[in-house]
This record gives C-alpha cells, structure tokens and sequence, in this order.
C-alpha cells in the first residue's frame, strides 16, 4: 500500500467521521450499504456494518434520529446521548475504511482522528444548539428545526464528498472544525458575559 492511498483513506475516514459529529448512524447506515455493495471495501472486523440486522438497525436509528432532531425537547436528548455514540461512530467509520492497516493500528487511528473529529463537532453542533434553545420562547422551536435541516444538508454534503471526492471532504472537514471551535470559544464567551450580567444585576 502505497502513501496515497492511505492518505485518501484518512481522508475518506476523517469525512465520514465528521459527518458522524452530527448524525450518528447516517453515516453508518451508507457506509454499509456501499459495502454491502461492493463498492467500499470495509476492515475485516467491521463487515458488521453490512449485515442486513444492522443496515436495518442503522435505517430505524437515522429516521428517528433526523425526525427527532427537529422537536426541541427530543434534541436536547439526542445531543446528550450523542456525547458517547457520535464519538464512537467516527472512530468506527476510520477504522473500518482503513483497510490495508492491521486492526489495532486501524483503531487507534480511529479513536485519534475519527472519535476526536466527531467529538469536536459534536460539541460545537452541541453549543450552538443549547444557545438556540435558550431563546426558544422567542422563535418557538423553529430556530432548533432550522439549525436541525442544516445539519441534515451539511451531513449529505459531507457524505458525498467522503466516498467521491476524499480529499475535499479532508477540506470540508478542516472548514468544519474551525466552525466548530469559533462556536465553542464565541458561545462560551457569550454565555459567561450574560451570566456576569445577570449575576451583577440589583439584588
């Protein structure tokens, strides 16, 4: 195996992973089914994914998961949970379409690049959804459903540049990422400023 194509495997990995940061088990559930197909060679151990039981469990899980995201309180819920499964999902997905590696060095791979990538955006999807939350009474829900078809439409891109065009999918990534932090650091800062403002308000 030669540099390119294990750099284009990375890349087709850290794509589908940040795709994970946002929907869990899309990402999975289409990387089963395009090796089910044959058309994505997938690591030996994870041949799971295209099981019929799990391309099943994977369909069930994305319908509730993409419908769910769009009610506020449910969203709330997915995003805690998601804490845990979008890590795992990213550090699956690296593993699985890094095949020419042997399996241990496969999963670290998958837990540095793929569980790290998915948790940054996790987390900034996260921030960015709680601060819309927390001005629901003004926009009823519609700013968390808004956001939710956001995702649904960035996680599609992210998908089809992972398995066509990987090394732009590496780009997107990178361009994801840096959002994510700028909603990490800008929310965070904005959120201590208003509780200083409320902390210092008349008692």
């Amino acid at each position: 195996m030669n540099g390119m194509e294990l750099a284009l495997q990375l890349c087709m990995g850290i794509g589908l992973a940040a795709c994970s940061g946002l929907r869990a088990f899309l990402p999975c559930l289409i990387v089963g089914a395009l090796g089910r197909a044959d058309y994505l060679q997938l690591g030996e151990a994870y041949s799971f994914l295209e099981r019929t039981d799990s391309l099943i469990i994977f369909g069930v899980a994305t319908l509730l998961e993409v419908l769910g995201d769009k009610i506020v309180a449910v969203d709330h819920f997915l995003d805690t949970a998601g804490t845990v499964l979008r890590p795992a999902a990213g550090t699956v997905l690296v593993s699985a379409v890094m095949v020419k590696l042997d399996p241990t060095t496969a999963l670290a791979l998958g837990l540095i690049a793929g569980g790290g990538t998915a948790f940054t955006i996790h987390a900034g999807k996260s921030f960015t959804r709680a601060s819309s939350t927390a001005t629901s009474p003004l926009h009823l829900g519609a700013g968390n459903t808004a956001l939710s078809f956001i995702e649904d439409a960035v996680t599609g891109v992210g998908l089809f540049l992972s398995v066509l065009a990987p090394v732009f999918a590496a780009l997107f990534t990178i361009a994801l990422l840096a959002l994510a932090g700028w909603a990490l650091t800008h929310l965070r800062s904005r959120w201590r400023r208003n509780s200083e403002v409320r902390n210092s308000g008349p008692g």
